[in-house]
């Protein structure tokens, strides 16, 4: 997945994961693969997360990130999908989900404030590249 980021041009400014211990390690090397040279942030109020509680941890984003990356868990992140899109989506292990934000500022984000531009999964990949 890492490798896809790279090629398309999705690079966070900020990265922000589970500190699980899957989600760590599919968000070091997603990000080693993807180029990412900044410092991956584990928050703990991502594990198990509720999509509300990701919308809040997004919300405390620093206005001079562009963009942001969460690394987390199911169910929550599909309704974080659902509840900034309003499109349901299944998201596996190492899925993604790009999303454009219509927003000024982190603390702006909201229930659909959001658009899917694209959704990649592990298992389709081969089929993007």
């Amino acid at each position: 997945m890492g490798n896809v980021m790279h090629e398309r041009g999705y690079m966070p400014d900020v990265v922000l994961a589970s500190p699980a211990k899957r989600a760590r390690k599919t968000a070091k090397l997603a990000m080693k693969a993807a180029g990412f040279d900044g410092e991956i942030a584990f928050v703990e109020q991502i594990y198990e997360a509720s999509p509300q509680t990701l919308v809040k941890v997004l919300s405390g984003v620093d206005d001079t990130a562009n963009s942001a990356m969460i690394v987390g868990h199911n169910p929550g992140m599909e309704g974080v999908i659902r509840f900034l899109t309003g499109e349901t989506e299944a998201m596996p292990t190492a899925g993604l989900a790009v999303i454009d934000l219509n927003i000024d500022k982190w603390s702006d984000i909201g229930h659909e404030t959001g658009k899917l531009v694209e959704v990649l999964r592990p298992k389709e990949i081969g089929h993007l590249t």
